[in-house]
């Protein structure tokens, strides 16, 4: 088998990191360990309740070799997020020896050992099994975040933009961890 999935959260938010996670499950007689019960629940995270989700989480890393990083705003800022989805995928190749990497979405971004499957999180268990991780890990972040910026209630929205965030950042500005080079236009009204 040896395949790792790939998959990541946080493309669309305005505040908070990248998160990419890759998941390659231990085998055991050409089978996966994962108790077949919850190797059955595995789907796409947003597919999951967030109680779902967490008791997945920790049940994926005890049966997979897994890699979580980081890639945080002001990087994404300064770079981009074509870099920082191409850094992610980097340290995921490094950091786990597969013989195939599939990637959740349309592009392997000029990467030759991955393979891009498009809704790939709802078509093959290790990708479904990245996203939780990815989406878990970011979660429990701005979740945290929300302790050091309270005023910009984090660990409701999670740094993706609602009406309620966007009038938060018209309250207070931006945070240390909002991504400055994502232009809103209800934050930044043209004359016309």
């Amino acid at each position: 088998m040896d395949i790792c999935g790939i998959d990541e959260a946080g493309r669309g938010p305005i505040a908070g990191p990248l998160v990419m996670a890759g998941v390659m499950f231990l085998m055991e007689n050409g089978q996966c360990k994962m108790d077949n019960e919850y190797y059955k629940k595995l789907t796409d995270s947003k597919k999951l309740t967030p109680k779902k989700r967490e008791e997945l989480f920790e049940i994926i890393k005890k049966n997979s070799i897994y890699h979580i990083v980081f890639i945080d705003n002001e990087t994404i800022d300064k770079k981009g997020l074509s870099f920082a989805i191409k850094f992610g995928l980097k340290e995921i190749i490094k950091n786990i020896k597969a013989k195939s990497y599939l990637f959740d979405g349309n592009s392997n971004f000029g990467i030759k050992e991955i393979k891009p499957i498009i809704k790939g999180d709802l078509k093959i268990k290790e990708i479904s099994a990245a996203s939780i991780l990815a989406k878990v890990s970011r979660d429990r972040y701005m979740i945290e975040m929300d302790k050091i910026y309270p005023e910009y209630n984090f660990k409701k929205h999670k740094g993706y933009i609602t009406k309620e965030h966007i009038e938060l950042i018209k309250k207070y500005g931006y945070s240390k961890i909002h991504r400055k080079s994502y232009k809103l236009k209800a934050l930044n009204p043209t004359l016309f």
